[in-house]
């Protein structure tokens, strides 16, 4: 219960709670999402960012459907 409270006192310092109601969270959710892509693109893990592997997925999945369809 001391958990909920400290959240619900947290929650109740973001303004806007009358204008706004639950939409006031969504410039939050909109940094979160911009900082999770440019961690997506910038960050590298190993020798590969995220989208490296998106690329080379898709394209293996590209060449298997044409071998697929040439036999």
């Amino acid at each position: 219960m001391l958990v909920s409270e400290r959240l619900k006192r947290l929650l109740r310092l973001v303004p806007g709670e009358r204008r706004f109601g639950f939409y006031r969270f969504l410039p939050f959710f909109f940094v979160l999402g911009g900082a999770m892509e440019w961690f997506m693109i910038n960050v590298r893990i190993g020798k590969e960012t995220f989208y490296d592997v998106y690329r080379r997925k898709q394209s293996e999945r590209r060449y298997k459907a044409r071998m697929e369809k040439g036999e």
